[in-house]
């Protein structure tokens, strides 16, 4: 049995799939875990759907860098006031500053993890207060170390992250069709940008906004899942679904004909379950999603013209979980 307390700090919506494998694999070995959560995207309600007990602390800081700073400082001190006195051996989130700052203070041994090694201002500050960051293979450290990580703290891992997140995926037509959607026709499901991130600023994502316009006027049956509250609006017309509540991601991409996204977690889940998979992402491309590119599992939208509308042989994927390697990496002190 392995003796250890471990504190989850989860601020995004795809870290829920992502840990909830490894604390299901981490109670296996006699681990206890503690999860904090920023009320931020699905994140809390991608929680309550799965089950998984947990502290709401903060929120997000908005998309100016004055805003992240000021909520950095205030979240990262209240996360420090919930850790004092628990006993925690471990602090681990993907990519939270916030807790990177509060493990520093309380001398907690920390581990983040990534897998896009564009977002430079986080990784500036968690690269240096981290006791050990964790990186897919294909990401190369060449392109890290320039951000402050030192080899001592370096961890990379076969693979990818979505290997850790779709372990044991069982296909779910349900999830669709609760949504009112007809298996028997065409079926694209679409994210809209990450405006909040500060390597989106200044980026032009009309492109996206082209595909969805293409999709509607093909009668083609849309599932545009916002990023944020405030992107609903923006979306909201005759012939998108916009779900009302969360709902399993990975179970409703099995069963789409397409998926468009302008980057992030949801395109390589996507691509590892087998799905056309479509990016509009404009910023600079990470070394996993060049690697997706370059095998052929995702497409850069370059002409909306590309995309397939057709129905296509939907079939269970087989896919090579990682649960194991990287719960044992992140025990490893």
């Amino acid at each position: 049995m392995v003796v250890a307390r471990v504190w989850l700090d989860i601020t995004n919506s795809p870290e829920v799939l992502f840990f909830r494998p490894i604390i299901e694999r981490m109670h296996q070995l006699g681990v206890e875990t503690e999860i904090t959560a920023r009320d931020y995207a699905q994140t809390v309600g991608l929680l309550r759907l799965y089950d998984l007990p947990f502290t709401p602390v903060g929120r997000h800081g908005g998309g100016s860098v004055r805003g992240k700073a000021l909520n950095l400082a205030r979240r990262s001190l209240a996360l420090a006031r919930y850790a004092r006195g628990r006993r925690f051996t471990h602090a681990v989130s993907i990519g939270s500053n916030d807790q990177a700052v509060a493990a520093w203070l309380m001398r907690i041994h920390c581990t983040v993890i990534q897998d896009y090694e564009g977002a430079q201002l986080e990784h500036k500050v968690n690269f240096r207060l981290a006791d050990k960051v964790m990186f897919p293979d294909a990401v190369p450290f060449s392109s890290l170390q320039p951000l402050g990580l030192k080899p001592g703290k370096y961890r990379p891992f076969a693979g990818l992250k979505e290997q850790v997140t779709l372990a044991g995926f069982q296909p779910d037509p349900s999830v669709a069709m609760g949504l009112g959607l007809d298996l028997a026709r065409p079926i694209a499901v679409l994210r809209p940008p990450a405006t909040m991130s500060l390597y989106n600023r200044g980026v032009d994502y009309e492109r996206f906004d082209e595909s969805l316009d293409h999709l509607l006027a093909a009668s083609v049956q849309v599932v545009l899942l916002p990023r944020t509250p405030d992107q609903v609006p923006t979306y909201t017309r005759p012939g998108v679904i916009i779900p009302r509540e969360p709902v399993d991601g990975p179970a409703l991409l099995h069963q789409a004909d397409l998926v468009i996204s302008a980057g992030g977690s949801m395109n390589r889940e996507a691509a590892v379950l087998g799905v056309p998979t479509w990016t509009v992402f404009a910023g600079t491309m990470g070394a996993i999603d060049q690697m997706l590119i370059d095998t052929g599992r995702m497409r850069v939208l370059t002409d909306v013209r590309e995309l397939s509308l057709e129905k296509r042989a939907v079939a269970t994927p087989h896919i090579e979980s990682t649960v194991d390697a990287v719960t044992d990496e992140i025990l490893t002190r």
